[in-house]
């Protein structure tokens, strides 16, 4: 894969004017021309990291899908997205154009070879419960059954997540008749941890209805912290064995800048929107996110699945549309960032497809920012 530097510009030195202008230079002037050369070079490798090429073509382009949640099952990589779909409903803030009605699930047996689409997984018609927009799900597997978290608004506007199970991965999944209890907003990511215990990370601002639970019960009114104060905080929780519902309280999940401070509401290029993520790299658990409104995918590392994670820096730059939601999987000794835009659309932000490009790690385990419209040279 091709890499670049920004900020490469070659800077003038003393030692660089007395050789084009024919003098020898004194050792003091070497010993500063070598100085600032170690200051610029020093500079550069601090304030410029590395980007790396993501462009890639949708997986599919018979549907649109987006938000993808992508698994290792049975040897083969699996999909499970949303299925966006043309709706007619004007775009808000709450995401009311986004008015999901069921799931494709997609396989494929190598990323960039043939995927296959397993057909309509679930749809909102099997849900008792349902009342509208089923947004970005995600999949689990344990002890041969296979779980599907989904959320969805209720038959009073509200969020709610609920599980479906499955013998196969493809599905069909069947839902549970009632929602998870103690459940709410959206975006669930299920972490499987090297002692088979199962969190689940969700959580997201705006239509999400995340910023309405910060007294503990739902308000009906958007209430925000100050833009100084600590953000809405993401929630994890532990799954019971049954993976059917949660086995403690959803938790708050902290994420600090590097000098130990809470992220906050105004530190809208840092700050937790949606979409959350974790995988684990080297023994450190990387907590993924969106920000939602500056259109970045970002990451923060610590060293517990409840946190407190430490905000490291960008993974995905801005893509086309005004969403961005992603997965990170291993398979087959690479690792795959997983994400949508709204290329094939042409740039209609509520009918988004699925990409993936490789991710790849410095030595120190920090991220290769991706440009997802960078080509390779």
């Amino acid at each position: 894969m091709a890499r670049l530097k920004i900020g490469t510009t070659l800077v003038c030195i003393p030692l660089a004017v007395a050789l084009f202008t024919g003098c020898s230079p004194q050792p003091e002037q070497q010993e500063n021309a070598s100085s600032q050369v170690a200051k610029d070079t020093a500079q550069r490798e601090q304030t410029a990291p590395e980007v790396r090429s993501g462009y890639a073509e949708p997986l599919v382009t018979h549907i649109f899908t987006a938000d993808p949640s992508a698994h290792v099952f049975e040897d083969k990589i699996y999909v499970y997205p949303s299925h966006d779909i043309e709706s007619g409903i004007a775009q808000n803030d709450n995401g009311d154009h986004f008015a999901m009605r069921d799931y494709h699930i997609l396989s494929m047996d190598e990323v960039g070879g043939k995927v296959t689409d397993h057909g309509v997984g679930m749809s909102v018609d099997d849900v008792q419960w349902a009342g509208r927009q089923l947004w970005a799900p995600d999949a689990a597997h344990k002890d041969g059954t296979y779980y599907l978290y989904f959320p969805l608004k209720d038959q009073d506007d509200i969020f709610r997540i609920g599980v479906a199970t499955s013998e196969s991965p493809a599905g069909p999944f069947e839902p549970q008749p009632t929602p998870m209890e103690n459940s709410f907003s959206i975006d669930p990511a299920v972490f499987e941890d090297d002692d088979g215990s199962y969190y689940m990370y969700f959580g997201g601002i705006w239509g999400g209805q995340l910023q309405r639970y910060q007294t503990g019960e739902y308000q009906t009114q958007d209430t925000y912290p100050a833009d100084n104060e600590p953000q809405v905080a993401p929630r994890i929780a532990k799954l019971s064995d049954d993976m059917l519902s949660f086995a403690e309280a959803p938790k708050e999940i902290i994420v600090n800048d590097k000098d130990g401070n809470p992220l906050t509401t105004g530190d809208t290029d840092r700050r937790f929107f949606e979409a959350a993520w974790v995988h684990k790299h080297q023994g450190k658990y990387y907590f993924s996110y969106s920000t939602g409104d500056t259109h970045k995918i970002v990451y923060a590392t610590g060293d517990n699945p409840y946190g407190p994670f430490t905000y490291q820096g960008v993974i995905l730059k801005p893509v086309e549309g005004w969403t961005n939601h992603h997965s990170i999987v291993e398979y087959k000794n690479k690792t795959y960032l997983f994400y949508h835009d709204s290329s094939l659309s042409g740039g209609q932000t509520h009918l988004r497809s699925v990409k993936a490009t490789e991710l790849t790690y410095n030595p120190d385990g920090s991220i290769i920012t991706i440009d997802p419209y960078l080509k390779e040279e």
